[in-house]
C-alpha cells in the first residue's frame, strides 16, 4: 500500500479522479480550511469550515461519496456551528487508508481516533447520511459519553433491513459501475430530485459521473455491511436523536421505519420529509437543514 498513487489503480488514474474532484470542489460555498488527520487507518481528509468558538458539526457523506456531498447543508451548518466535512477514510475521495477496514468495530475506531486527533473532547454533534448515518448510529452506541446529539438522514439498515428490490440494483452497481447501469440506479434513488427538472437532473448526472470514474479509478475496497440495530441497542441511544427520511424512500417503507422506533424506542424523534426519496439532502434541503437546525438548537 505504499505506492504513491494509493488507494488508486494507478498514477493516471490518481491525478484523473483528483483533478475531477478538485474542479468540484470549487463550488464549495464557504471558505474552509482542508487537513490530512492521521489516524492509525491512514490520512482522513476534511474540510473545515465555520468560526472556531462555535460547537462542532461532523458530517458523514453516505457510500461512494465525500465531504462534497454536504454543498447543500454547508452554508447554513457552518452559520452556527464548526463543520468538519469528512471524506471517509475507506470510500471515494481525499482519504488514503493504510490498512483496510474490516468490520463494523473499524469505523467506530476510525471516528474516535479522528476526534482525538482533531482534539474534539465531548459535545461532539454528529450528522450521517445513508452510510454514514449508519456509521453514527454505532459510534454512538459506542461512546455516547463524547456526543450531544445525533442525526441520522436516511441511514443504510440501522433500523431495517434494506429491500431485497433496492439490494439487487445496488449491489449490480457497485461490482459493475459502468454508465448506464450507475445512472439507472442514481436517478431511481434521486427521483424526486431528478423530478425537479433540469438543475436536478444535473445534480444526479454529476453524481453518476463521479460513481463511475471512481469505480475506474479507485482500488476495490472490500464493502462492510451495514447492520440493524436490535431493539436493546435502540433503546440505549440516550442521548438525543433526530430521524430524517423521505416519504418516497426507495431502500426501505419509511412508515415502518417511524413505526419500529416509535414502538421501540419512543425517545428517538423522527420526521418524514414531503416528496423526497434518498435525495432528501439536496431535493428538500432547505427542509432538511431548518430541521437538523433546530433539532440542534433546541434545549
Amino acid at each position: 500500500m505504499n505506492k504513491s498513487y494509493h488507494p488508486f489503480k494507478s498514477e493516471k488514474a490518481k491525478e484523473k479522479y483528483l483533478a475531477f474532484y478538485d474542479e468540484h470542489a470549487k463550488l464549495w460555498p464557504v471558505p474552509s480550511k482542508n487537513k490530512y488527520i492521521e489516524t492509525s487507518y491512514g490520512q482522513t481528509f476534511v474540510r473545515i469550515s465555520g468560526s472556531e468558538d462555535k460547537p462542532p458539526l461532523i458530517l458523514l457523506p453516505g457510500d461512494t461519496e465525500n465531504s462534497l456531498f454536504w454543498m447543500p447543508q454547508i452554508k447554513e451548518f457552518s452559520e452556527h456551528y464548526k463543520t468538519y466535512a469528512i471524506d471517509c477514510i475507506y470510500d471515494n475521495g481525499r482519504s488514503i487508508y493504510s490498512s483496510p477496514l474490516k468490520e463494523p468495530r473499524d469505523f467506530v475506531n476510525w471516528l474516535d481516533e479522528l476526534f482525538d486527533s482533531l482534539n474534539l473532547k465531548n459535545g461532539i454533534n454528529l450528522l450521517g447520511f445513508s452510510y454514514g448515518g449508519w456509521q453514527a448510529s454505532i459510534y454512538a452506541l459506542a461512546h455516547p459519553e463524547r456526543l450531544n446529539k445525533i442525526i441520522l438522514i436516511s441511514p443504510s439498515a440501522t433500523v431495517m433491513q434494506p429491500r431485497i428490490g433496492y439490494l439487487i440494483p445496488a449491489i449490480t452497481a457497485h461490482f459493475f459501475p459502468i454508465h448506464f447501469i450507475t445512472k439507472k440506479l442514481v436517478y431511481w434513488e434521486r427521483k424526486c430530485l431528478v423530478k425537479q427538472g433540469e438543475a436536478g437532473r444535473a445534480i444526479a448526472n454529476k453524481m453518476t459521473e463521479e460513481v463511475v470514474l471512481a469505480g475506474k479509478c479507485f482500488k476495490k475496497r472490500k464493502f462492510i455491511k451495514p447492520t440493524v440495530l436490535t431493539d436493546d441497542d435502540l433503546q440505549k441511544l440516550k442521548i438525543p436523536v433526530l430521524y430524517l427520511i423521505g416519504e418516497k424512500e426507495v431502500m426501505y417503507s419509511p412508515d415502518k421505519v417511524v413505526q419500529r422506533l416509535n414502538n421501540v424506542a419512543p425517545q428517538i424523534k423522527t420526521i418524514i420529509i414531503p416528496d423526497a426519496s434518498h435525495d432528501i439532502t439536496h431535493s428538500q434541503a432547505e427542509l432538511v437543514n431548518r430541521k437538523v437546525l433546530d433539532f440542534l438548537q433546541e434545549k
